[in-house]
């Protein structure tokens, strides 16, 4: 689906929707607790549905009720699942290594850009600790054998998902195991965010494999910062604000509740900004500095291996939109040139569209995006979202 987009600000009341990294961690705690969890979670996306129909698979039952979901526990663990992780590299992070502690022959389904994703060196600390790992096809991945109780070690300067998904793993096996990070570690908050969980669930991160998680019953998945981003960049970016954001915890341990920092001061000034905690908001705070006062991004090494080379489409996006800018290895360069309309192509990246749309509200001309769809990645509501509040455009079937 492409969609042509006419400038219009943007008006009213928006509730933002749940946070799905909050999500995809409660609901494996939830799956693997004492009893029943009643998860209120207004809203899904596909990635949402990765890692639910993944703990289906793993003898999970999760339903989906008005509100959220109801998950009843697995009782039964199968010797052997087929695990469908669709593009979501939260779900096959997560869940490699907790197939890997339940000792479950499983395969893992990928689609789009996940199969070229990395790995390593979850890989090989899950091969040195008792599994076997193997690609039989590109978009196949078969995991055998089972983890054992011990000291893990990873480095944590290629994905903080690596170090989520051995927490997981090991508060899930019989024994106390020990998880050692090296390196430096990216995207900290979220490995504060999986601690918050665990501890939520009764279990100790510290000491992961000393206790079992126990339900608290009732949760309410808090709003979710990194797509709330997206309308508080509209907000800033209108001369007269006119939108009312609703369900962003300003408390939150979520990263990208930087969001709230930076776009009130990209409004104002040219920033330097570290981009290791906050890859998910380089699209928006690009399209942000572009129309003000530009800014400088550094260590954007893992942009480049998001669901896009974000990298790159982020530079495709800008210039194609009538602005400037350009990147070394490591930093990314925005000029505040403004942004006049144009065509963007998604690359299936849906920051990438999501950050385009929010820019024609500050384009003098119609902006089209190619590929529109993949918002569903994270936000299938958006464009119905983005219409309620004044947003204009049509869309055309290929």
């Amino acid at each position: 689906m492409d969609i042509t987009i006419q400038p219009r600000t943007l008006r009213g009341d928006i509730a933002i929707i749940p946070s799905k990294s909050q999500a995809h961690r409660l609901l494996i705690c939830a799956a693997f607790s004492d009893k029943p969890t009643q998860l209120r979670c207004c809203e899904t996306s596909r990635d949402m549905d990765a890692t639910a129909d993944c703990l289906r698979a793993l003898g999970a039952e999760i339903l989906r009720t008005e509100t959220g979901y109801t998950v009843l526990p697995t009782t039964a663990i199968p010797k052997k699942a087929v695990l469908n992780c669709c593009e979501s590299g939260s779900t096959l992070r997560f869940m490699l290594p907790v197939a890997g502690a339940l000792g479950v022959d499983a395969t893992f389904l990928m689609e789009g850009r996940l199969p070229q994703r990395p790995l390593s060196p979850l890989w090989e600390e899950m091969e040195r600790m008792g599994c076997t790992l193997t690609r039989p096809t590109e978009s196949i991945l078969q995991c055998r054998g089972k983890l054992q109780q011990g000291a893990y070690f990873i480095d944590g300067s290629v994905s903080s998902q690596f170090i989520t998904g051995l927490l997981l793993a090991l508060s899930l096996m019989d024994g106390e195991s020990s998880l050692n990070i090296t390196g430096k570690v990216e995207s900290r908050p979220y490995i504060d965010l999986t601690r918050q969980v665990i501890v939520l669930f009764g279990a100790d991160p510290d000491h992961p494999g000393t206790a079992r998680f126990r339900s608290p019953g009732y949760i309410t998945v808090e709003g979710d910062w990194s797509n709330g981003a997206f309308f508080l960049a509209a907000d800033y970016l209108d001369i007269d604000p006119g939108l009312t954001i609703h369900g962003l915890n300003e408390k939150s341990v979520q990263g990208d509740r930087a969001a709230a920092h930076w776009i009130p001061r990209l409004c104002n000034e040219n920033c330097t900004i570290d981009a290791a905690d906050i890859p998910d908001l380089v699209p928006i705070l690009s399209v942000t500095a572009a129309a003000k006062q530009g800014a400088v991004f550094t260590n954007i090494r893992r942009l480049r291996i998001k669901e896009s080379d974000r990298v790159a489409s982020t530079i495709a996006m800008i210039q194609n939109l009538g602005g400037r800018a350009e990147a070394t290895e490591d930093t990314l360069t925005i000029y505040g040139t403004g942004l006049v309309g144009g065509t963007v192509d998604a690359v299936n990246d849906h920051r990438i569209a999501m950050s385009a749309a929010i820019a024609s509200t500050v384009c003098r001309k119609p902006v089209t995006i190619l590929g529109a769809e993949c918002v569903k990645k994270s936000y299938p509501k958006f464009w119905e979202e983005f219409s309620r509040l004044g947003g204009t455009y049509e869309q055309y079937l290929r």
